[in-house]
């Protein structure tokens, strides 16, 4: 039997084959014989990827947008020479071109040139909107899907292995970055094109892929207690946001809509503390009993240049 109220993060090992939803609906049924709960994800994986899907169970679907803003790690495979519409092996194959033998050093130069900040242009099977329908719709019908170029940064690109037409890489990139289009702009800058034939993600902002659960074990019912055992709470699912540790009466007054000032939230506490100023944002969590009471977000006011604070996500659990 599944433990009742559970809320956090679980890790899950996506199979290659299977969809980001699928697993979804695998742990909603598990977590269904306990009774209702809702199950979301934190960034998307497409069917022939695999690796880190991170699933947000009951109040853990309100932490989505603070993990999808977190940095990923990737092994991917290009393959040279065979360039599809989708940008990986499940599409219609454009072109075909013979590769020559490359230099490694030529190769190797190429893919430098990627790194850090880029203009990227979305894959036109993709879950972006254009025009108000998602742009994968459009491109099934045939239409062109002129999808507007965004920045994105590639923290690391390592050539892990060249066995002509394939490269391998390891890549640590900004949310938001499709690795589809960097694998085919990477194969024209080389010459003969080229499309993502593997990918898997190892890594989402602290999370690695070691440990999580395979996704074809969600579909047993007889793990489910032990996978119920394996969600990480909503504290913790934060582990590198800061945090404000407040009491049991400021804590139900937060879940209650008040709007605390943050020297209201630091009086108590022993030092200072920092403004955070990395990839969360601004980002701080405040914890009631062991428990996550709200994420705030902390910024200097315009006109008296004080340091404000301004709930952004209240949590019941």
């Amino acid at each position: 039997m599944m433990e009742k109220g559970v809320n956090g993060i679980l890790l899950s090992d996506k199979g290659v084959g299977e969809t980001s939803h699928g697993v979804v609906k695998k742990v909603r049924a598990l977590f269904r014989e306990g009774g209702p709960v809702k199950v979301g994800h934190a960034g998307t994986l497409d069917p022939f990827a695999t690796g880190l899907l991170i699933i947000l169970v009951g109040e853990g679907t309100k932490l989505s947008r603070f993990i999808m803003s977190e940095d990923k790690v990737y092994l991917a495979t290009v393959e040279l020479g065979i360039e599809t519409d989708t940008l990986d092996p499940t599409g219609r194959i454009l072109r075909t071109s013979r590769v020559p033998n490359l230099e490694h050093d030529f190769i190797r130069a190429s893919a430098g040139r990627f790194v850090g900040k880029i203009r990227q242009v979305p894959p036109a099977y993709s879950a972006l909107r254009h025009e108000g329908t998602r742009a994968y719709k459009l491109a099934r019908k045939g239409l062109d899907v002129a999808l507007r170029a965004r920045e994105v940064t590639i923290h690391a690109l390592d050539i892990v292995e060249i066995d002509l037409p394939l490269i391998f890489m390891r890549i640590r990139c900004s949310s938001g970055t499709y690795i589809r289009s960097l694998a085919a702009d990477l194969g024209r800058d080389l010459g003969p094109g080229g499309h993502l034939r593997e990918l898997r993600r190892i890594k989402s902002g602290p999370f690695d892929v070691e440990n999580a659960i395979s996704s074809s074990e969600m579909g047993d019912k007889a793990c489910g207690e032990i996978i119920s055992k394996r969600v990480i709470s909503l504290p913790d699912a934060l582990p590198h946001m800061e945090e404000i540790f407040i009491d049991r009466a400021l804590a139900r007054r937060i879940r209650q809509g008040y709007q605390p000032s943050w020297k209201e939230l630091t009086a108590a506490q022993e030092g200072k503390i920092a403004m955070h100023h990395g990839p969360h944002g601004g980002w701080i969590k405040l914890v009631g009993n062991g428990k996550l009471a709200a994420i705030i977000r902390v910024f200097l006011g315009e006109e008296t240049n004080e340091i404000r604070a301004k709930v952004e996500r209240v949590f019941s659990a």
